[in-house]
């Protein structure tokens, strides 16, 4: 025997072998009224079991209805899955069923890949996306192969030993560019490390990106940060956090902040797939949905967390689905499409302010370059499937072949474009490389207006373990 607890506050109390002899006394029942309910009370029907299992009903109360209304409530109260089959739990309604069934895995046909150009840049038939200009599209295009000439020469200059630290964008170029493009400058963007491309869009020139990578006094942050971690207040762009995920969190304080000022602006952070391995994610895409804040979560699901290969992290049917689980509207797009990437961050970001609410995009794109100048990526992934992606699947090739389809780009603009950005980029680095480190002392100020005596005496000790140790310690640093 089962009790159902039911909408508009009924309770039917059966049996399956009691249905024959409900349906009869119900449809055998004359009487009729003006109102047009039929209503069971759990003291109107009641159930016992004889020796025999032959079912006993008694009414108590007298019971209205036509054949027909009753006939159809009957139907209404035994059919599975009722909607009306509801309990009133707090956070919204859930319906009841009689089969007992789990909410597997991932099952066996995954969520779709948005995209617009196929793997030889042509348009895919009957693609929705959002129209760009010429002008737009050949920014997106150059920005693209500056990011991918900056990103050849900073990485030779770091192996030189010329500055400590680098990490790449490789293969990653239309999701920094591309989604940088469809947002506005009044937009926060919180980043990750990879996501120097969104900076670039923003105006932050290659003499800036020179002169933070060598730390000197034209720094922007002082020389303070390791190489590539950028920041920029003129540009909306909060400076990198080495810690995996602190800034996913912090992405939907700041969208809060936004929306309690009323401002037509969004959030937006980024991560890789390693990243959602991390607390913050969750706790973040949470904060998000609850509080209902304009916040787009960008992640770049590139197959590889350092060394740490997708199918180890997780078995879900990767990203995307982990935003349904929060209430989050989240779409899978293609990440080395940039038409595709542009079309789909452009309309996050309409329904993040519309509509004040988060939205997740899961980017599938792939880490071209090593990890970091820390890391030889061979070891762990074969070279085989890294030239695969470099070249099969590279994301500022394809755009390129839509550009030039359009009449838009030319080989010659091609040439004057790489020549430029090559020029520039080795002018910058050797103007940073010449400028002046920033002094000790600037290792100590701009936190307190007057210095305690712990960062007094840190100062002190510092100064003489270097008269101490003065090889241990770079020269070109003024004491």
């Amino acid at each position: 025997m089962a009790t159902w607890l039911l909408g508009r506050s009924r309770t039917l109390t059966h049996h399956h072998k009691n249905l024959p002899f409900l349906l009869g006394s119900l449809l055998n029942h004359s009487h009729t009224s003006s109102s047009s309910s039929c209503f069971v009370k759990s003291r109107d029907i009641q159930h016992a079991s004889q020796g025999n299992n032959s079912p006993t009903l008694s009414f108590f109360s007298r019971f209205e209805s036509t054949k027909a209304e009753a006939q159809l409530e009957l139907h209404q109260y035994l059919s599975e899955d009722d909607p009306n089959q509801v309990i009133d739990f707090p956070g919204g309604k859930v319906a009841f069923t009689s089969e007992m069934k789990f909410i597997g895995d991932s099952g066996e046909k995954r969520v779709p890949c948005y995209r617009v150009l196929d793997d030889n840049g042509e348009p895919l038939k009957y693609s929705n996306y959002v129209q760009v200009s010429k002008e737009m599209a050949v920014k997106i295009y150059s920005d693209m192969v500056t990011l991918q000439t900056m990103d050849n020469i900073f990485y030779e200059v770091q192996r030189q030993g010329r500055i400590s630290f680098y990490l790449t964008s490789m293969g990653e170029e239309a999701v920094n560019i591309a989604s940088a493009a469809a947002l506005a400058s009044d937009d926060i963007v919180l980043p990750q490390y990879r996501e120097p491309g969104v900076l670039l869009w923003r105006g932050f020139t290659l003499q800036q990106f020179a002169h933070q990578c060598f730390g000197n006094t034209s720094d922007i942050g002082k020389g303070r940060q390791m190489p590539i971690h950028y920041g920029s207040n003129k540009h909306n762009y909060f400076t990198v956090s080495s810690p995996i995920g602190t800034q996913l969190p912090q992405a939907v304080g700041a969208a809060y902040s936004l929306k309690v000022d009323g401002k037509s602006a969004c959030a937006v952070t980024y991560c890789g797939d390693g990243g959602t391995s991390e607390g913050d994610f969750h706790a973040g895409l949470n904060f998000a949905a609850v509080l209902e804040a304009p916040v787009i979560f960008i992640c770049r699901n590139n197959g590889w967390a350092i060394s740490t290969p997708v199918e180890e992290q997780f078995r879900s049917d990767g990203i995307v689905v982990k935003g349904k689980a929060y209430g989050i509207w989240s779409i899978r797009v293609d990440g080395n499409d940039a038409l595709a990437v542009y079309s789909a961050v452009h309309t996050a970001r309409e329904i993040a302010i519309r509509d004040k609410r988060p939205v997740l995009i899961e980017a599938l794109t792939y880490r071209v370059g090593h990890h970091s100048t820390s890391d030889d990526s061979t070891k762990y992934r074969p070279i085989d499937e890294i030239e695969y992606w470099k070249m099969e699947r590279n994301p500022v090739n394809r755009f390129k072949i839509w550009v030039e389809r359009n009449g838009w780009w030319s080989e010659k603009d091609e040439l004057e474009l790489r020549s430029s950005v090559r020029k520039q980029l080795l002018q910058a680095i050797q103007e940073a490389e010449k400028a002046q480190k920033p002094p000790l002392e600037d290792l100590f100020n701009d936190v307190y207006d007057q210095q305690p005596s712990n960062l007094q005496e840190q100062d002190r000790v510092l100064r003489k373990t270097i008269t101490k140790h003065p090889k241990d310690y770079p020269s070109d640093v003024p004491l």
